[in-house]
Order: structure tokens, then C-alpha cells, then sequence
């Protein structure tokens, strides 16, 4: 790679000269870490979500942050970008004392964050995502207009800089997950950042596209800019990460070399204690009958998943496997009503079901875990509590039509406890808790209606290794109470650990479905990569 130009400062965003006493490079402080939080502390109603945390990142390196979901990495970074005010501690960079009242002081101070959840205007292009706010602009008779060639020159500039094949004019909802995660990576560099906060990064791609954000990684490593990578995901920390600092329930347990570190130790310093199967072992073997019968699934649109047919049996986890692009989630969907179906047939308990709704396909028993639990999953703005009894409110009208609220109450504090969901309150919020908390939330929301089929796209998602066993232990648990499971992953490990059969899709068709015990992640990969062009 090239080095940069700092396209940015050539857009108006500061330089390192204009930031003078706030950030200065690193080849002028060698002797000092690139930033520092001391002792940083932090509380919310009812919680103490960061206490005395410290923080130290070398320049030009790349800091893992690890934790369970809860333990306060994601506060913690977010007090670092401005979205949260300190209640005690402080922040340096390179040396010098700096205050971060906003996301847009720590810009300016040269601390960029990509965030788990990806929200790019979609309708908007590639250029105008990047310069959102700050575009280049021209005078044309005292009247000034955005620039747009410039705009994309600038944009092109960039992307050559950093190696990327993506248009400037592209539309954003054209692209890909993996093609968003680089625009967003562009776009935190052309803030001039010395300080990249990447949470979760890698939660939507796929091996090939880990090893190219690994790559931009290591450009930028170069280039001396400090990289916070915050992921669950321990192989990827021991491949990528220079030092690793692990928390626990909002505290720091130490900061390691990552050279030092293995699985088992992360894992044991995470949690606090060791945990000897990631996966728990089945209680039974799946039942032999058909529960549900899928025959010729085809979507409307042309470029989607065509031709599906499949068998789940009594008792079954299922797992469903493939590349991103496979049309794995649209499939699903669709057996949910949630995509609109050009033919197909589907048989439950070996009559013909009508799933053309997601209120049908309740009722024919089957529950839905979406991918994305932010743009299609929670609630942000309302409780716990209402986010885990959204499927069900029905049940809960009692006499003179009035919802039965002690009930209500009650069924939320008992899912809350079954799933050990870390909440102040069931009336707090649901957008102030953690990622995997949410997952949990949703979890719980489908429970509580007691499907047959459970559809479960991801599950784990963003979900620390403590977390996960749990999930498992509940699917294994539903398993064995004649509950059928139907699972999209995009993690080998997970599909070869916890399912019965493996069903792989490959460019919108069945490559394949094979027995778990006989296969093997070579095979599913050749399934997947089947139909490819």
C-alpha cells in the first residue's frame, strides 16, 4: 500500500498541525502510548457499568478489547468517542490531556469508531457517505454548492489508497455487508484518525473477507495509526491483535500480549473461570418424523434463492450453511412470510401449511430470530419488558379486555432470570444494554409463545463465548423437548458443534445437505462454493 495523503485535510478536516496540543504524531512522542484512559468510571441508574478501567495502546498497534457481553467494552469506547460523559477518570492521547464532550470533538481530535451495528444512509452514495456533513463545496455567484466532482475524486483517491474496489457513486444499497464495512473503514481514515475503534468488524464476513479486512489492517497498523478491536471471536484476536486487555463486569483484568495468550486462557480470564466444552452435548437423537416439508422454494426475484427443498425431523437442529450472498436469511425468511414466493410448497405435521404471513406462520407454530436485531429485531425506545413480550401480548388480555399487567411482570422477571440477561431493570431500556443482551431479549420474546420451529438466523451473534454456551444449552434443551431447529451460520465451528444435519446453500440453491457426524468444514466448503461463477 501506498502511504496516505490525508485526503481529508485536503476536504477541510484538521490536520495534525491543526490539532496541535490535542494529537500529535508518533514519530514526535515516541516515549508516550498513543492513548491512555486512566482510571475511568462510569455509572447508569442502577449499574456500575466501568469501574477504575485503564486503558494503555501503543502507537501503530493493534489493542484487543475483550470481554463478556456486559462487561463494559463498548462503554468504555463509547466514553472514548464522546457519546458518553465521564464520571471520573481521564483521557490522553500521545501525552497530553484531552476532554471528549462529543463524537464530533473526537473527530477532530483524530478518534474514529466503526460500530457493530453498520448505519449508512442506503439510499445515498459511497462519496456522499463518506463526506456526510463535511463535502467539499464551490462558489458559483456568492452561492456555495457541494462539489461533487471534487467529491469524488477525493473518494477515488482514498479508495486507491487503501487498495479498495468500491465505486464512490455506488449506491450503499447496492453493496454488500463486507463492501459497507470498507466503506466505513474509509471513512474513519479520512477523518485523519489516529485512533480506529472497530467493534465487531468481522461479525458479517466471510474467511475471504477477514483475510482482506486483515490485510487494511495491517496497512494501517503500518502507517502508524492504533487500531481498538473489540471481538469475540478468539481466533481472530490471536491472529491480528498486538496486546490484549480483557474485562470483567466493568473492571480491567490485565492487559497481555496476545503472543502469550491461547483460547483456553482467554476464555478462562473472561468469564473467571474455565470452561472446558464450548458446545454442550445433545441429550438425544432427533426423532425420525418429518415435522416440516419444503419442496421447490423459489423466490419472485430472479437473482434470489430458487429450487429449495429440505426435510426438518422432530427433535432436530439444522443447521444451514454457506457463503454471504448464499441466500440463506432470504430462504428462511421466506418460510416466515417475510419474502414473497413465486412457487414452492410447504407440509407441517404432513398437511399443507399457508406461511404467506408472519402472522400465519405463528400460528402454524414457528417463531423467527432475525439477523439484525437492531433494524428488525428490538425496540430501542421501549423496556425490556416490552420488547420481550411483543410476540405475545395476546395471551395477556384478560377480563373487560385489559392487559393483565402482574402477569406481565412476572413472565418478563422469570425470562430475564432463565437467560441471565444483564438488566437494571425489566423497565429499562432496551437500546442501554449490551449486544448479546439484546440477543437474549429476543430469545426470550420467542420462547414465551412455545414454537414447534424455531428459526434462528445467527443466533450468537456478537455474543461472548459464556453467553453462547448458554444459548446452546437452551436450543439443546428445546431439542430435546421435541422442539425443531432450523440455524443459519456463518460460523464453522458452531454449525459442526451443534447441529444434526447441515443444509448448504450456494448462489440462491441447495449445494447440498449433509450429516454433521460425517462431515467436514473442507466439504462444506465445496458445497458452498458449488455454484459460485
Amino acid at each position: 500500500m501506498r502511504p496516505l495523503s490525508f485526503c481529508a485535510a485536503r476536504l477541510g478536516a484538521p490536520t495534525p498541525e491543526k490539532c496541535e496540543g490535542k494529537v500529535r504524531l508518533v514519530e514526535e512522542r515516541k516515549d508516550t502510548y498513543s492513548l491512555e484512559m486512566r482510571s475511568v468510571s462510569k455509572a447508569f441508574p442502577g449499574v456500575q457499568a466501568l469501574r477504575d478501567v485503564t486503558l494503555q495502546v501503543r502507537p501503530g498497534t493493534v489493542h484487543a478489547l475483550m470481554g463478556e457481553n456486559g462487561a463494559g467494552k463498548s462503554t468504555l469506547m463509547k466514553c472514548l468517542f464522546g457519546l458518553y460523559t465521564l464520571d471520573e477518570g481521564q483521557v490522553l492521547l500521545d501525552g497530553e490531556p484531552v476532554t471528549v464532550g462529543s463524537s464530533r470533538e473526537a473527530l477532530d481530535l483524530g478518534i474514529s469508531m466503526i460500530h457493530q451495528e453498520l448505519h449508512p444512509i442506503p439510499a445515498r452514495s459511497v462519496m456522499e457517505n463518506i463526506w456526510l456533513g463535511r463535502a467539499p463545496l464551490r462558489k458559483v455567484g456568492g452561492i456555495r454548492f457541494i462539489d461533487r466532482g471534487t467529491m469524488e475524486r477525493k473518494t477515488r483517491e482514498l479508495m486507491e489508497e487503501l487498495e479498495l474496489d468500491i465505486d464512490p457513486r455506488s449506491l450503499v444499497r447496492t453493496l454488500s455487508v463486507s463492501r459497507i464495512q470498507s466503506m466505513e473503514i474509509a471513512k474513519a481514515v479520512s477523518y485523519n484518525a489516529r485512533i480506529i475503534v472497530m467493534d465487531e468488524p468481522t461479525s458479517s464476513l466471510t474467511g475471504h473477507e477477514v483475510s482482506r479486512l486483515f490485510d487494511i489492517i495491517r496497512g494501517l497498523r503500518s502507517r502508524g495509526i492504533s487500531i481498538i478491536y473489540i471481538s469475540h471471536k478468539m481466533e481472530e484476536i490471536l491472529e491480528i491483535a498486538d496486546d490484549v486487555t480483557i474485562m470483567r463486569d466493568g473492571r480491567k483484568v490485565g492487559t497481555w500480549p496476545a503472543g502469550e495468550l491461547t483460547t483456553d486462557l482467554i476464555i478462562s480470564r473472561m468469564v473467571g473461570r474455565e470452561i472446558t466444552n464450548r458446545f454442550p452435548p445433545r441429550k438425544n437423537e432427533p426423532a425420525g418424523e418429518a415435522v416440516l416439508e419444503v419442496s421447490g422454494l423459489t423466490s419472485t426475484h430472479a437473482k434470489s434463492f430458487r429450487d429449495v427443498s429440505f426435510t426438518l425431523r422432530r427433535g432436530e437442529i439444522l443447521g444451514v450453511g454457506g457463503l454471504v450472498g448464499a441466500q440463506r436469511t432470504e430462504a428462511m425468511e421466506a418460510l416466515f412470510g417475510l419474502r414473497s414466493l413465486a412457487s414452492g410448497r410447504v407440509m407441517i405435521d404432513g398437511g399443507e401449511a399457508d406461511l404467506s404471513t408472519p402472522i400465519k406462520a405463528k400460528r402454524r407454530g414457528l417463531a423467527l430470530l432475525t439477523e439484525e436485531r437492531r433494524a428488525t429485531g428490538i425496540f430501542p425506545v421501549l423496556t425490556v419488558e416490552f420488547n420481550l413480550l411483543a410476540a405475545n401480548l395476546g395471551s395477556y388480555i384478560g377480563r373487560m379486555r385489559l392487559l393483565e399487567h402482574r402477569r406481565m411482570r412476572r413472565d418478563a422477571r422469570d425470562s430475564i432470570d432463565k437467560l441471565s440477561v444483564k438488566t437494571p431493570s425489566p423497565r429499562s431500556l432496551i437500546r442501554d444494554l449490551s449486544g448479546g443482551n439484546q440477543q437474549k431479549v429476543l430469545f426470550a420474546r420467542w420462547l414465551l409463545i412455545d414454537p414447534d420451529i424455531l428459526i434462528l438466523d445467527e443466533p450468537t451473534r456478537g455474543i461472548d463465548v459464556g453467553a453462547k454456551y448458554e444459548i446452546y444449552s437452551i436450543m439443546s434443551d428445546l431439542a430435546a423437548q421435541g422442539k425443531s431447529i432450523i440455524m443459519i451460520s456463518s460460523e464453522m465451528p458452531e454449525l459442526l458443534g451443534m447441529t444434526d444435519r447441515i443444509l448448504v446453500m450456494s448462489e440462491g440453491r441447495l449445494a447440498g445437505v449433509v450429516k454433521t457426524s460425517d462431515t467436514s468444514e473442507e466439504e462444506i466448503m465445496r458445497l458452498a462454493t458449488k455454484f459460485v461463477a
